[in-house]
């Protein structure tokens, strides 16, 4: 496939991992958000967890479209029954950062309602979605 193939792979991964290193905290920021009762602090979390958001969207897009790349243009996985699975945990894992831009949105309106511990769990939500991610592709079943 040459080097095309793998400079693609390579940022693919790359991309892949900053985006989970925002979902991985993003959530954490809202279990301080949910607790916080100071009104400066809130808005400092506010203020990280808005430019947290913008950076890992930046890099959830090219992420997904250089998969894209390698299923559509190179072929990986083309027809593969773990290629289909492995694209319906991703779009599970979209939804999950659009959740996070919802849940966003509603602290900067000061609507939320959930509890600290609800955002606790809510954390658990990448790490699972990444393993299963993670093993389709490694061992292809």
């Amino acid at each position: 496939m040459g080097n095309a193939y793998l400079w693609v792979k390579t940022f693919h991964i790359v991309l892949i991992t900053s985006w989970f290193a925002g979902l991985f905290y993003l959530p954490r920021i809202f279990v301080n958000l949910a607790d916080e009762k100071n009104v400066e602090a809130y808005a400092r979390l506010i203020g990280m967890a808005d430019r947290l958001f913008r950076f890992m969207t930046i890099l959830a897009v090219p992420a997904v479209l250089l998969g894209l790349t390698l299923w559509l243009y190179f072929g990986v996985g083309a027809g593969d029954v773990w290629m289909h699975a492995k694209l319906f945990f991703v779009l599970l894992i979209i939804g999950y950062h659009h959740s996070c831009w919802i849940l966003l949105k509603k602290f900067r309106n000061g609507l939320n309602t959930k509890s600290g511990v609800w955002f606790r769990w809510f954390n658990e939500v990448p790490v699972l979605l990444l393993v299963v991610v993670v093993a389709l592709v490694i061992f292809k079943p």
